[in-house]
């Protein structure tokens, strides 16, 4: 691995910041007082809406020196700066003697703003051309899934560090299948991922550590069972209608 522990100090917080999101997230308060493990290569973070999945990966990422927005390391483009100060802070513990050879951010409501700084790039004649890397045509030109797809089949390579949030909102049940085999091939190939997933079939992940955050901040390894996107969804399809009955008489 190359990340093998993320940490919040408390020196650097003013009792402003403290008061402030996202220190206001019950998890990332936590991450000064226990901080995140990451003991495998591949770490699959699981939770509810709101407990603070995306803004920790966005924050690992900007302190791994990735675009805010995503894309590799290089790319330095802005469109709406809406991170959160996090990454600013937060503290990388990294292996000894080892450092990525590549690496990616993917966030998936922002890819194709991505798309868009490839295609740029890839016009630029003081630029090598670029787009080989992600499949040979523009993102903008597949939809959203297969440029997903291309992204991971073509640009990822062996020992890079890849910071992926939520990307099954791109793909089908065989997209992340399609996923979940070049992770595992990535994985043998020195790389490492910290993921940020709703999917029962990417928490699959074989070997992987899943790290679930509740809404009081705890963040606690599970096993695939009991993670709750498999809980739930197993719940559903074991008898969809019943669900459905207790779900609406809710209202």
């Amino acid at each position: 691995m190359f990340v093998r522990r993320a940490y919040l100090p408390t020196r650097p917080l003013t009792p402003a910041d403290q008061a402030r999101w996202p220190y206001t997230i019950p998890a990332v308060a936590r991450l000064a007082d226990q901080g995140v493990d990451f003991p495998t290569p591949v770490t699959l973070l699981a939770g509810d809406n709101g407990t603070g999945k995306s803004t920790l990966v966005e924050a690992i990422a900007v302190a791994a020196g990735f675009n805010p927005e995503g894309g590799g390391t290089s790319f330095r483009f802005t469109t709406r700066a809406t991170e959160s100060p996090l990454g600013e802070h937060l503290v990388l513990q990294r292996a000894p003697g080892r450092k990525p050879r590549t690496g990616f951010f993917l966030r998936a409501e922002s890819y194709y703003n991505v798309a868009t700084e490839i295609e740029r790039l890839d016009a630029d004649p003081d630029s090598p051309p670029l787009l080989g890397a992600y499949g040979g045509v523009s993102p903008h030109e597949r939809s959203h899934g297969e440029s997903f797809l291309d992204l991971v089949n073509h640009r990822f390579g062996p020992q890079g560090l890849y910071l992926l949030d939520e990307p099954e909102a791109a793909l089908s049940v065989h997209g992340c299948l399609a996923l979940l085999l070049r992770i595992a091939d990535l994985v043998d190939q020195g790389s490492q991922f910290i993921i940020a997933t709703h999917s029962p079939i990417l928490l699959s992940s074989p070997g992987a550590t899943i790290l679930q955050i509740d809404a009081a901040g705890t963040i606690a390894p599970v096993d695939y069972d009991q993670a709750e996107p498999v809980a739930l969804t197993r719940a559903f399809l074991a008898d969809p209608g019943r669900f459905l009955h207790h779900l609406l008489a809710d209202r």
